[in-house]
């Protein structure tokens, strides 16, 4: 006969394990958003800095990467700590040269509030640019 405390054991092993395989099968909110603006471009090979001039704007998402628009080319950045990001956060890079490179910092400040509290630091990763496909091909000699 099965007591009380293991039915209870196996209903929470079961509801995790629920929970661990609809986790699995869909990607995080910020990745699925990424995707979304990736999609029909194709990974170049990642750079270690970025110059002013590559940085026409840039955009956070949330707890996955910041994304740098350069015209048609989108520079993908995912720091370590990437999951501390929030596109309410004001991003304040702390760069050591005139480029903004791998191991740079960015702080996090929250938008909505003064702006003036610091918040977690970030070092950044290379930066992937990707283009779309046609771009891609025409560079290539295609």
């Amino acid at each position: 006969m099965i007591g009380t405390k293991s039915i209870s054991v196996l209903l929470a092993s079961l509801t995790l394990a629920g929970a661990v395989s609809a986790s699995a099968e869909e990607p995080p909110r910020g990745e699925a958003k990424l995707a979304e603006m990736l999609e029909g471009r194709v990974a170049g090979e990642p750079a270690e800095c970025l110059s002013e001039s590559q940085r026409d704007s840039i955009q956070i998402v949330d707890g996955t990467a910041i994304v740098f628009r350069d015209g048609g080319t989108l520079w993908v950045n995912r720091p370590a700590g990437a999951q501390f990001l929030s596109r309410g956060d004001l991003p304040v890079f702390h760069q050591f040269s005139s480029q903004l490179c791998r191991l740079d910092q960015v702080e996090l400040r929250d938008r909505i509030g003064s702006g003036t509290m610091p918040g977690p630091r970030l070092a950044l990763g290379d930066f992937v640019p990707y283009t779309k496909a046609d771009h891609q091909e025409a560079a290539e000699g295609g």
